[in-house]
């Protein structure tokens, strides 16, 4: 039986990684000795990024598809609105629960690669913002994998390759144009047969996946907080010991502190405008009713009506500028 070798190369990328993933494709050898992963946050907005990357550089590129096999010399990209895993081997496409409010994300990836493959994948992540990708690669590396980070003053995006060199001791940090000679080196090197995951990690994946009971593994691994999920209003647990601290709750969504504040600001904005939109109806109807009284010549319920809608518009005002204030 051959000894494994490193042969899967999980990438990830947001805002900024289309022009960086098109460069590292165009710089790849031909029938790359390896399989190429890919991650970039699309959302459930439709792709090219597959079409893009066949057009950049030598090897296939194409969207995963449910139940592919691993196969050098081919690159693959996460379907829109559709996590991307690797399990024994296989390529499988989710519509589980979102991370870092978003769908495809990185860290799902990277961690369910690093749970298969171990020393056998190599983990990059490139130009994007917030933190996402962190968690995976402290995964990869907690397996015996090898982590690479674009080097943060060549990204677009500096802050999520950044994130990692402040809480991951990463093996290589590296321009973007290095980064394919870097993968060329690496890929095909032998790799330990055997690695023990942490614990706590495969309990964190099996909770994000849905297996077992998923509150009892969180609580093995963390505790419940004050803060409730964006995503689902379920509690969030607080995982022990993560930097950048971070929360998951029972359904499977997960937050680092710095992607909750953005979900929870984009709540509060949508309850601010939910909150205005009933307010304008309300005035809109006390108006009517108003003139509606003048008509009949009650002008005592009239003027009633006149000032409470009044005192609606200056509430309205009021959230419009919190709204608007940077």
């Amino acid at each position: 039986m051959d000894s494994p070798v490193r042969d899967l190369v999980v990438v990830g990328a947001s805002a900024g990684g289309v022009a960086a993933l098109r460069l590292l494709a165009s710089q790849l050898p031909p029938a790359f000795p390896a399989t190429m992963a890919v991650v970039l946050h699309t959302g459930a907005h439709p792709s090219r990024l597959a079409q893009l990357l066949a057009a950049s550089g030598p090897n296939a590129a194409d969207f995963a598809q449910h139940g592919d096999t691993l196969r050098p010399g081919r690159i693959v990209t996460a379907v829109p609105d559709h996590h991307l895993l690797v399990r024994d081997g296989i390529f499988h496409l989710t519509r589980g629960p979102k991370e870092h409010h978003t769908r495809p994300a990185i860290d799902p990836l990277f961690r369910s690669a690093a749970l298969w493959g171990g020393p056998r994948v190599i983990g990059v992540l490139l130009s994007g913002r917030n933190d996402d990708g962190t968690a995976g690669m402290q995964a990869i590396r907690a397996c015996g994998g090898v982590t690479i980070v674009q080097d943060p003053e060549d990204a677009e995006e500096p802050a999520m390759p950044r994130s990692a060199l402040d809480h991951v001791l990463v093996d290589h940090c590296a321009p973007l144009p290095k980064i394919a000679e870097l993968l060329s080196d690496l890929v095909g090197q032998p790799a330990p047969a055997a690695f023990s995951p942490p614990e706590a990690l495969v309990r964190e994946h099996a909770a994000a996946l849905g297996e077992g009971e998923p509150a009892q593994q969180l609580r093995a691994i963390g505790m419940p907080s004050t803060l409730t999920c964006p995503d689902c209003s379920g509690t969030l647990f607080e995982i022990a010991d993560t930097r950048p601290q971070r929360f998951r709750c029972h359904t499977g969504h997960a937050f680092t502190m710095k992607t909750l504040h953005a979900a929870q600001n984009e709540l509060t904005e949508q309850a601010l405008w939910s909150a205005i939109r009933a307010l304008v109806e309300k005035e809109t109807l006390l108006r009517r009713m108003s003139a509606l009284d003048r008509t009949a010549g009650d002008t005592e319920h009239a003027m009633e009506s006149d000032a409470q809608a009044d005192r609606i518009q200056q509430q309205i005002n009021e959230l419009r500028r919190l709204l608007q204030d940077p």
